[in-house]
């Protein structure tokens, strides 16, 4: 039975080393895809900063007012559009800065402040790659023995409390009786 065991136990550190190495894989593909949706919205966002340029000495918040203030519907709409393109750049560019400060703030961010739309467009595209650097490695090996110890520990207390249940439920028999 020990040697069971100890079977079950590598077998869930090696699941948990395997799912550890996909995680860097990951957060490369979501800052593939911040870094194209950010390149995407400047691009985007290029013919008005030239016309702001061009009229306003380069700032675009005169020329989304200038907009804005038009008489005309249509122009007043146009300005509405450029403020969205505008904030969704700053969204965009703001999240790149703070992936790419330290080599795992892009783990900080998928993890606790990801871009919903950016994540979720990884979570469809994402081709399971392993990549074998040392934070791939190291997060692996740390993420396969907690998967390890937590499922242990999950099992030792689930015979334990089968064990109880098995013998409150069947009496002990009584010497001599």
């Amino acid at each position: 039975m020990k040697s069971l065991m100890d079977y079950v136990r590598l077998i869930l550190f090696v699941c948990g080393v395997l799912l550890g190495v996909q995680v860097p894989a990951f957060v490369d593909q979501y800052g593939q895809q911040l870094q194209a949706h950010t390149t995407e919205a400047k691009l985007s966002l290029s013919v008005f900063q030239r016309d702001a340029d061009r009229f306003f000495d380069g700032d675009i918040h005169q020329l989304i007012n200038h907009y804005r203030h038009n008489p005309d519907t249509v122009i007043n709409a146009g300005g509405d559009n450029i403020e969205t393109l505008y904030q969704r750049y700053q969204l965009l560019q703001g999240a790149l800065q703070r992936f790419n400060q330290t080599p795992y703030s892009g783990f900080q961010q998928v993890m606790l402040e990801p871009l919903a739309d950016i994540r979720s467009q990884v979570w469809q595209q994402f081709s399971h790659t392993i990549m074998l650097d040392g934070r791939a490695i190291t997060i692996g090996l740390s993420l396969g023995l907690l998967f390890a110890l937590l499922c242990e520990v999950l099992l030792r207390l689930l015979v334990a409390g089968c064990w109880r249940t098995y013998r409150i439920m069947v009496p002990r028999r009584s010497v001599g009786g």
